[in-house]
């Protein structure tokens, strides 16, 4: 979840003139990195090994 103080901040760092997908996009990235980061400090990711297993019946190779 996005805090208040995020927001702005990453208000103050756009130029004076932007577009408003620039903004929600960066507030998008930002929330996705706050969502793993959470995710990670609850133990709840897997190994890279494990991934791949876990993906290796979706990719061909």
């Amino acid at each position: 979840m996005l805090t208040k103080e995020q927001v702005l901040q990453t208000l103050t760092e756009l130029p004076d003139s932007f577009r408003l997908e620039d903004f929600l996009d960066r507030l998008i990235f930002i929330e996705k990195i706050e969502k793993g980061l959470e995710h990670s400090n609850a133990n709840q990711v897997i190994s890279h090994a494990a991934a791949k297993e876990h993906l290796k019946k979706w990719l061909l190779k």
